[in-house]
């Protein structure tokens, strides 16, 4: 063989690789979403049957708002470890409501509004005091999950009427919770794609001091996106307690590592400035149906936890080497 093809021989390699690279970078999620897909329906048929199906989505619907919230962070560069517990007071603050005045949108609006004043003040610690995201959030989920407590004095918020509707009623086929689902996606990726607030999340998350040389209020802009996401999260729990008939004072423990999953294994990087809802909509259903198929197998939760575990450490290490390969 010359010299000349042998040079060509490994030009068409490294092109090959490279054109393998970039295509798995765009549609790598996809690839994994199908594979689950394939390999769920030949370990246990029934989970292709309509009902399972719509029930996978129906039942994380409540992560996929989450997964928002979280990936707007995210993107930016920061995260929300009091998800969870402000979810919880959220919704029973609503259901409190609820069942006082019997005013469905009051309760949805208090629930709302909760978890984007958490929110708001979540971010003016990280922006005034310039606390870590992760620091600041862990006190919120503290003073969040106190609040709960004291609120409900431990016990479940009951009667809580026309509100369940949120969270069991349906809208001709389709679940009102997928509905809801659906809209906050498309609301975030528009947010995202097409506004200014959109680009100045991207730019924070790519390169802060970029950012702040180019004119963007950073502190101001961060402080928006604390307050945007804790209204999702706020909304995320008055649709759990709906669906559970009740506003349960302990039941969003752990919500916001479920979402942090479904986020990162979307494609949203740890490092910021990369990521966006569509992926995280897949990631949350990918979590989802590892899930489903777990329990369709009587697999034990302990170890849907391991799998969890697993799950963030293998996507954040390819997201690593993702990243290094396009620097």
């Amino acid at each position: 063989m010359s010299r000349q093809t042998a040079g060509a021989a490994k030009a068409g390699a490294w092109a090959g690789r490279v054109k393998f690279s970039e295509l798995y970078r765009k549609y790598g999620i996809l690839f994994i979403f199908i594979a689950i897909v394939i390999i769920s329906a030949i370990l246990n048929p029934v989970f292709l049957t309509p009902d399972n199906l719509l029930n996978i989505v129906r039942q994380n619907a409540v992560i996929v708002i989450l997964a928002c919230a979280q990936t707007l962070l995210i993107v930016c560069g920061m995260i929300d470890l009091s998800a969870g517990f402000v979810l919880t007071l959220s919704g029973c603050l609503a259901a409190g409501v609820m069942v006082e005045t019997g005013s469905l949108p009051a309760a949805l609006a208090t629930g709302i509004v909760i978890g984007g004043v958490c929110g708001w003040v979540s971010g003016f610690l990280v922006t005034r005091f310039r606390l870590q995201p992760f620091i600041a959030t862990l006190a919120m989920a503290n003073v969040a999950n106190g609040i709960t407590q004291v609120y409900t004095n431990g016990s479940a918020v009951s009667g809580i009427g026309a509100m369940r509707n949120i969270g069991q009623g349906y809208v001709g086929p389709i679940p009102i919770p997928i509905l809801i689902m659906f809209g906050i996606v498309l609301l975030a990726w528009f947010i995202m794609k097409y506004t200014k607030f959109g680009l100045y999340i991207y730019a924070i998350g790519g390169n802060e001091k970029a950012a702040i040389a180019s004119g963007i209020n950073v502190d101001r802009t961060k402080r928006n996106i604390f307050a945007f996401s804790g209204l999702l999260v706020g909304l995320a729990g008055v649709v759990l307690m709906a669906r559970l008939n009740s506003g349960q004072p302990s039941v969003g423990a752990g919500y916001e590592f479920d979402a942090i999953t479904a986020a990162v294994i979307g494609g949203t990087s740890f490092t910021g400035g990369v990521g966006n809802v569509f992926g995280t909509l897949i990631g949350a259903l990918i979590v989802g149906m590892i899930n489903n198929i777990l329990n369709l197998m009587s697999v034990s939760t302990k170890y849907q936890l391991i799998i969890k575990g697993v799950l963030i450490a293998v996507a954040v290490i390819i997201d690593m080497r993702t990243k290094s390969s396009r620097t």
